[in-house]
């Protein structure tokens, strides 16, 4: 039996909650030093603020919006620490009394230049939990960019960084080449060559066709890209049934996080984690795509190798329908030395 090689996830991704108390700067621990923060207000209707030690400090993108990245000075994080960061007085990040969730995950630090493609990129790659942020500059030709991990990415999000107003672009191993979806957007997966000109990704490099939200112009972009790691992370689809007594998804470890979205029509990319939601039934739910505060709907369990819906709605379980998922570890199945874990 193949264990996993990361026994303790949270040395790789960690969820944290706080609170704000701007005027003052806020200094987060995380339990790493995190190279992508992703922090939402959930009391209230702030925007997502993304930031990565690649593109700096004070250098936010939002997921629920096509704006360009936008240099937020003392509003921004103010620095990548060593055990966690130190945000600004923003209130999307620090409003005082304001709670918050903070999503954080560990690539390699400092970026190194990458000649694998046809376009050089500058990549922080951490290949043992198959996760790395690629920045580029785009050409407006077909072109491949090196991603760092060394296997195929599971799955990977786009944003341009300047210039015109622009989507992400999401490319999932379950949807292919030929198909992406919007992760600001609820739309549907559609067809389309000029993302990823309708090739797959491979150990070494992905490939971009022509299009404005992926290798439009001469723009900088940033790029995250995952790849499976067992009893780390897992990049999958599965059908509702429209049941209480929902789908269940084998991960082959205890949920930490999951996004799931439905695929064949429109519908919200939902977020769950095991920090807002500490026991069963998990029902906090976020959405990548707008700006809203958290809400709460009974959607699924947590359980020791996977997770299992719980619940009707549209954007987890309905009948028929096709999701993908991203989702990382709370803890392994089966630890590398074969002891199993426990559900919650």
């Amino acid at each position: 039996m193949a264990y996993t090689t990361i026994d303790k996830p949270t040395d790789y991704f960690n969820t944290v909650l706080y609170t704000g108390q701007e005027p003052s700067n806020k200094a987060v621990t995380v339990g790493f030093q995190p190279d992508w923060i992703w922090i939402k207000q959930r009391s209230g209707s702030e925007q997502h603020h993304i930031e990565d030690s690649v593109r700096g400090v004070e250098n936010t993108i939002r997921s629920n919006s096509t704006d360009a990245e936008v240099d937020r000075g003392s509003n921004g994080i103010q620095s990548f620490d060593s055990n966690g960061f130190t945000t600004g007085g923003g209130d999307d990040i620090n409003s005082n009394g304001g709670t918050f969730v903070s999503w954080n995950w560990k690539a390699n630090g400092t970026a190194s230049s990458n000649t694998d493609g046809s376009i050089t990129s500058t990549v922080s790659a951490n290949t043992t939990s198959g996760f790395s942020i690629v920045s580029y500059t785009s050409t407006g030709s077909n072109a491949t960019v090196g991603h760092g991990l060394g296997v195929a990415p599971s799955m990977m999000i786009f944003k341009r960084r300047s210039g015109d107003t622009e989507n992400w672009p999401v490319y999932h191993k379950d949807m292919g080449a030929t198909h992406i979806m919007l992760l600001n957007a609820t739309d549907a997966k559609s067809d389309t060559a000029t993302r990823f000109n309708d090739t797959e990704p491979t150990s070494s490099v992905f490939s971009l066709g022509t299009s404005g939200d992926t290798n439009g112009g001469t723009s900088p972009f940033i790029a995250y890209c995952f790849a499976e790691k067992k009893g780390f992370s897992k990049f999958g689809s599965y059908t509702g049934n429209g049941n209480a007594d929902g789908t269940f998804i084998y991960t082959g470890f205890k949920p930490a996080w999951v996004m799931a979205k439905r695929t064949n029509t429109t519908s919200q990319w939902t977020i769950l984690d095991n920090k807002r939601d500490s026991f069963n039934v998990c029902d906090a739910k976020i959405f990548a795509n707008v700006n809203n505060a958290e809400a709460t709907e009974v959607l699924v369990d947590f359980v020791s190798n996977g997770f299992k819906t719980r619940s009707l709605t549209t954007n987890w379980n309905s009948s028929g329908s096709s999701y993908i998922y991203m989702a990382f570890a709370e803890s392994p199945f089966v630890t590398s030395t074969g002891i199993p874990t426990c559900a919650r």
